[in-house]
């Protein structure tokens, strides 16, 4: 099925990547910020806030800790920040106000109200739906798009880390017209894996930074809605919502029935005014066991099976000149892996999240070249020191790291450089 098979495009795996070194957008200098986001009542703690430079392209986004760096060209010093997050008013603040560390800046959630005539505009939920897909085109850049993201992807065996791979990638975006697929060249990369812990034999997933591209729906609607399967879900109207301080429609969607092989539950934030797609979050259907085992599993043996416990998805856009541009995405996949004559079964989670940092309408027509491709058939090269130089990325954006991932890579690193010296004992020891 055509549904299946999608499915496992926007799953993941263990892959070989070309590392190639470039810099498509170099800055002379630039000041870093950092600092965290909360909700300005309860003093939550935001994640995925957005954090973009007014007039600009330059982003980035909070982690799970509401934590954020922004490195800034100084050429932006007069610039302003704006700090928006769904369902909370926009925050905007110059940045000669913010200091280069420990900032705090506060979000408040919006009071959203949308008359009834704006929602009788349409018949029902599916006919909204149905309009955002039809005029797509009228949306979204007509041109291809050059964009500079930062990738990351941590594997948990159970609850502790075992793997962490991160980068810097250009993408180049092709425009919703073409059938062309979006090409990826990746630059900056480090990677740390425990694989005394890592179970790699037993089975390999699908994916990597191909894996957060193709969940951007509106580029490749066939992995969830086409004309065909949108009349395969139920569709209706939440409570309303604001992002970047305009009203959204909240969409619900769900399966009519569970007898197709892939089925989707998840919502759907459509701009009242553009009728854009603003964001999508979304989760695979797993009730039926064995419909699913071995769903996203690409290749096993035969005395393995694999059971997806969680698989979530969701995409971001951001409007910029009456167009909208992809901007965020990310996947959580839970897998228990049950070997047979084993008592105990392995859980295994993967997250993998992209986020774009900068990007520029490519007018100039700009090619990635066929031999500087990412192919979803390599692996990211495991470069260990990265993680132990504060200044690895330079003057890119990217994601700050959690506070348990960091202890986690220490203790990877720890565990691997203790393997090593082992090894160069036994060695020593087996010549004498």
């Amino acid at each position: 099925m055509e549904k299946s098979h999608t499915l496992k495009r926007c799953a993941i795996t263990l892959i070989s990547i070309l590392f190639i070194a470039f810099s498509m957008h170099a800055q002379t200098g630039f000041t870093e910020y950092n600092g965290k986001v909360i909700d300005g009542r309860s003093n939550k703690i935001l994640e995925a806030a957005s954090l973009n430079i007014n007039a600009t392209n330059i982003s980035t986004i909070t982690n799970s800790e509401g934590e954020f760096t922004l490195k800034v060209p100084n050429n932006y010093s007069n610039s302003k920040v704006i700090i928006s997050l769904l369902g909370y008013n926009s925050y905007v603040v110059p940045l000669s106000e913010l200091s280069t560390t420990d900032n705090t800046i506060k979000l408040y959630m919006a009071v959203t109200e949308l008359s009834a005539v704006s929602i009788s505009a349409y018949k029902d939920a599916e006919s909204l739906v149905r309009k955002v897909f039809d005029d797509k085109n009228k949306n979204l850049e007509e041109a291809s798009v050059l964009m500079t993201a930062f990738y990351r992807e941590t594997i948990k065996r159970r609850n502790r880390n075992v793997s962490l791979t991160e980068a810097i990638v250009n993408i180049l975006k092709q425009p919703i017209s073409s059938d062309q697929r979006d090409a990826i060249q990746l630059g900056k990369a480090r990677k740390s894996t425990d694989y005394t812990r890592l179970d790699t034999v037993s089975v390999k997933l699908q994916g990597g930074p191909f894996s957060t591209v193709y969940i951007d729906i509106m580029k490749y609607p066939e992995y969830i809605f086409t004309d065909q399967s949108i009349g395969t879900y139920n569709f209706s109207f939440d409570n309303p919502s604001t992002i970047n301080n305009r009203n959204v429609y909240v969409i619900n969607f769900s399966p009519k029935n569970s007898f197709q092989d892939v089925n989707y539950i998840g919502k759907l934030f459509i701009d009242v005014e553009s009728l854009a797609l603003v964001s999508a979050n979304y989760s695979l259907d797993l009730s039926n066991k064995s419909k699913t085992k071995n769903l996203m599993v690409r290749k096993k043996p035969r005395d393995i099976e694999v059971y997806p416990l969680e698989a979530n998805y969701k995409v971001d856009y951001k409007e910029n000149g009456n167009k909208w541009y992809y901007s965020y995405s990310n996947l959580s996949l839970k897998f228990k892996i049950n070997k047979k004559r084993e008592l105990f079964n392995k859980v295994y989670t993967l997250a993998s999240e992209m986020a774009v940092t900068d990007w520029e309408v490519n007018v100039a027509d700009k090619k990635i070249k066929n031999k500087d491709k990412l192919k979803p058939s390599v692996i990211i090269t495991d470069a260990i020191s990265g993680f132990s130089d504060p200044d690895f990325w330079g003057e890119y954006n990217l994601i700050e790291p959690d506070k348990s991932i960091e202890s986690a890579i220490d203790k990877i690193r720890k565990n691997i450089e203790k393997q090593k010296k082992r090894e160069i004992k036994n060695s020593s020891n087996g010549k004498a």
